[in-house]
């Protein structure tokens, strides 16, 4: 039997980690839009889709169906930024109200009800669940003949060495659907180990030659001691106190452990941020060399591949945008893991 064409636009495309996962699972991603022009050389040059510069709130439904034509099935993904549902955001409630980027779920929600692809995928943070604008864009759904299925998902249950959690949603028109069940249990987790033990050490500030998305981020004095003082899993509470910071040694820092730490090689990673590449920013360190996680050690851990590229090797990107390109992707897995529970309901 001759298999069949799936068509896909991802907006909010990022990096392309959604769509590099659809294409691996055999969908024919179409085309990306995202507002970020920095994103545009890792998509384009790791996709066969092309990169569209455009606010999805002024998109229009013609723009998508002539991207989505010619093809058996469409597929409308929509990972919409997940700053103001994160748990991670400090601001408080009102202000995340007024962000603007809480209307992206709407405009989502209203293409869909306007193109009818018949399927749809979203992937955001956890606590969006527990917000009105989820449950509007659920009834949304509904409105539009969709069945759904959704469910908080743990990376390393699907094979990721992240310990993520996700919100992952499909819908689909007309054929019954569903999220995959857990492949790994606990015993079969992937570790830190397994995706990065093999790569090359790295000094702090240093950058392999052949490879300059292997970069390490600069360590300060102080910090190189922290980091020297550091154990596998442990917290700055097993250093010395006069290396720790003066913020925790009062009571109130006692409670933010979860800085200054080394990664275990046999466990998962923690949730790889947009600030991955600094030490201080969360459980960044590397197991056992005194510095960071590299920029490419995030993105393995992303489940991007070892080929994947996020800048021209004659263009200087920064240490942080690299970071905030590959902190804010889409692990490529996820994307694997959808398309193929849509070829699964097709089957």
């Amino acid at each position: 039997m001759k298999r069949p064409i799936i068509n896909a636009v991802d907006l909010f495309c990022g990096a392309g980690g959604l769509t590099h996962g659809l294409e691996k699972a055999g969908i024919n991603v179409v085309a990306g839009y995202d507002v970020e022009e920095s994103c545009r050389f890792a998509y384009e040059h790791n996709n066969q889709a092309k990169f569209i510069n455009q606010d999805v709130t002024k998109l229009q439904k013609d723009e998508i169906k002539a991207h989505l034509h010619g093809g058996d099935f469409t597929l409308l993904a929509g990972c919409a930024p997940c700053q103001p549902f994160s748990t991670y955001s400090r601001s408080t409630n009102s202000a995340r109200q007024k962000d603007k980027r809480w209307g992206l779920l709407n405009s989502f929600g209203r293409l869909v009800s306007e193109v009818c692809p018949d399927f749809v995928t979203m992937e955001n943070v956890p606590g969006l669940v527990s917000q009105p604008v989820f449950n509007d864009f659920l009834q949304q759904l509904t409105n539009a003949g969709y069945q759904y299925d959704y469910q908080i998902v743990f990376c390393p249950a699907y094979g990721m060495a992240q310990t993520r959690k996700r919100l992952m949603l499909l819908a689909s028109r007309e054929k019954n659907i569903q999220l995959p069940e857990p492949s790994h249990t606990p015993v079969q987790y992937v570790t830190v180990a397994d995706v990065i033990a093999d790569l090359p050490p790295l000094l702090a500030g240093q950058t392999l030659a052949d490879d300059p998305l292997h970069q390490a981020s600069t360590l300060s004095p102080i910090n190189l001691k922290r980091i020297q003082a550091s154990v596998p899993g442990g917290t700055w509470l097993d250093w010395p106190e006069d290396l720790r910071a003066s913020c925790h040694r009062k009571d109130s820092g006692k409670t933010f452990p979860s800085v200054y730490g080394r990664m275990s090689w046999d466990k998962p990673s923690p949730t790889i941020t947009t600030q991955c590449n600094g030490y201080g920013n969360g459980r960044f360190g590397h197991p056992e060399q005194d510095r960071a996680i590299s920029l490419r050690e995030a993105a393995l851990l992303q489940s991007f591949p070892k080929s994947y590229q996020f800048s021209p090797r004659e263009e200087k990107l920064s240490i942080g945008a690299l970071a905030k390109m590959i902190g804010n992707a889409v692990p490529v897995r996820l994307g694997e893991m959808v398309g193929l529970s849509i070829k699964e309901a097709l089957a």
